[in-house]
């Protein structure tokens, strides 16, 4: 009895002390986790701090709270270059709203084909198109250049917009390939007993089951669009054509005195549509990395 008495308490001391230790290594790891987030926040949040400071001050206060505030940096790079910066947001966002009704109706109808229909050739077509992910882009520019200028395109968005249109991105019809294979083909046969066709089903049945890959698509569609760089500089040479990115640059003289903070001021405003973006749609994002082969 006194055994059992003596072992009993030796459990409830032990019980602690483990909680203890338990409690004491989450805590670490949490601290380790904010330090982390700091060190890759300091440069955002030093970005925004210089955006309202004086010119003088920028590079001289290390510091992420500015002693003087001042909205002048945002008055300059609004109206400091030949047209308006709201120019460039404007034809960012078209080409980001287009990118995205693109990609998503392109890619989910291609992807549909490779996950539910039977036609010859299914598996080397589909391993070809994922063997173009191994090409990098700058393989296919120069041709891709040549097709547009002969199609009387540069200059213009259209190079930039159609082909998004032609399920383009490999990586898309893939990331829906993946989906739409965990869809029960089960409601593929009740449908097709009701009467429906390849196109009924694609859009009553598989489509309303995957907004969370679709989601996924539509958000990285739009914030790799958005800041594009590499694509805009190739095929765009007005300045009233001008993407957010390329009208960044116009900031930067390597010949004369650059513009700091006005470059700092319209790169928060940059990066405001991308989080705005990201905040409506960060459920189904999260949903749908964690339903598709993007975990594996």
């Amino acid at each position: 009895m006194t055994d059992a008495v003596s072992s009993h308490v030796e459990h409830a001391d032990e019980a602690p002390v483990g909680e203890t230790r338990s409690k004491a290594r989450s805590l670490t790891y949490h601290v380790i986790l904010c330090a982390a987030s700091i060190v890759m926040l300091y440069p955002l949040l030093w970005m925004l701090a210089s955006s309202f400071r004086p010119e003088n001050e920028i590079f001289g206060n290390p510091s992420i709270w500015p002693s003087v505030f001042s909205l002048d940096a945002y008055v300059r790079g609004w109206n400091g270059l030949q047209v308006s910066f709201g120019t460039f947001y404007w034809n960012s966002l078209v080409i980001a709203v287009l990118s995205v009704i693109g990609n998503v109706m392109a890619c989910s109808l291609a992807a549909f084909a490779f996950a539910r229909l039977h036609f010859w050739g299914r598996n080397f077509w589909f391993a070809l198109m994922l063997g173009t992910l191994m090409l990098p882009y700058h393989v296919t520019l120069i041709p891709q250049y040549i097709l547009f200028l002969n199609l009387d395109w540069v200059n213009t968005i259209l190079p930039l917009v159609v082909p998004k249109f032609l399920a383009s991105d490999a990586f898309f019809i893939f990331l829906l390939v993946q989906f739409f294979r965990g869809i029960p083909r089960e409601l593929d046969e009740a449908a097709m007993m009701d009467g429906c066709g390849p196109w009924r089903i694609y859009w009553k049945v598989i489509l309303p089951l995957s907004v969370p890959a679709l989601a996924t698509a539509a958000v990285f569609t739009f914030i790799w669009t958005w800041d594009d760089f590499f694509a805009p500089l190739v095929y765009l040479n007005d300045i009233s054509n001008y993407t957010v990115q390329l009208g960044l640059r116009g900031f930067v003289d390597s010949t004369g005195k650059s513009d700091w903070g006005a470059l700092f001021a319209m790169s928060v405003l940059a990066l405001l549509p991308i989080f705005i973006f990201f905040l409506l749609f960060q459920k189904l994002l999260i949903q749908g990395i964690a339903t598709t082969g993007m975990k594996r």
